[in-house]
């Protein structure tokens, strides 16, 4: 954070450009390279983005989020590579499970995700993003099935299924000894800091996302998944 808070300011040094002709003066302070900046990594943000982009297939993408409660994003904040891989694992299982289920979609659908670590307030936030096309590959191989037009998969199933998946590997780790600490520095007990997760909802949600008309409220503390259509105003929260 303080590479990106002294990024091309005085605190990193820089150079001087002068006009020989009229004598003109330009200060030009350094950049901190940081592989987390926004201005230093604008290029290869847009290289990567326009080599995505040649990767679409002409259907319509959905944008799916699952991001984690404070409970265990405190537990992941000391155990990053662990529980960042279970997120990974937890939320692609979530996804290919339910999209080659028959009741929903039955197909084997694709998936680009990209992990996020802070929130737009720069907290520590741990979250997936995830592109999803608008169809997949039927389980024989032999055709195209596509979704409906703004809607994916149901994201209460999808809630469901990411939470048990998510919170047993979690507990398993636990249980063998890998050691998980919490923000004090000493062992976690994921059991205590997800009972929260498995509650029922209780009043007020306390997560700041906004339920759309498709969905019910939030359950207070859960892990969310967020299916939206890229290209569309509308939202579906769990």
């Amino acid at each position: 954070m303080s590479a990106i808070e002294t990024c091309r300011t005085a605190a990193l040094g820089g150079h001087v450009d002068a006009c020989e002709a009229c004598g003109h003066r330009r200060i030009a302070y350094n950049s901190c390279r940081n592989r987390h900046c926004p201005r230093c990594q604008g290029a290869a943000a847009r290289t990567w983005l326009a080599e995505r982009e040649a990767d679409l297939l002409p259907v319509g993408y959905f944008h799916v989020v699952f991001t984690l409660p404070a409970e265990i994003a405190d537990i992941a904040f000391q155990n990053k590579a662990v529980v960042y891989d279970l997120l990974f694992l937890a939320a692609s299982q979530t996804m290919m499970t339910i999209g080659a289920d028959p009741k929903h979609l039955g197909a084997r659908i694709g998936i680009t995700a990209v992990l996020h670590t802070w929130g737009s307030a720069m907290t520590h936030h741990p979250h997936i993003h995830m592109i999803v096309p608008g169809g997949g590959i039927s389980l024989d191989g032999q055709r195209w099935i596509s979704s409906r037009p703004a809607f994916l998969l149901p994201v209460r199933v999808l809630g469901m299924l990411f939470r048990r998946l998510f919170l047993t590997r979690l507990i398993e780790l636990h249980a063998a000894g890998r050691g998980l600490l919490s923000s004090a520095a000493r062992p976690a007990s994921p059991t205590g800091a997800l009972s929260c997760a498995t509650s029922p909802p209780s009043g007020r949600s306390g997560s700041s996302s906004m339920p759309s008309r498709r969905s019910p409220a939030p359950r207070p503390c859960s892990p969310i998944s967020r299916a939206t259509p890229t290209g569309s105003p509308s939202r579906t929260d769990v």
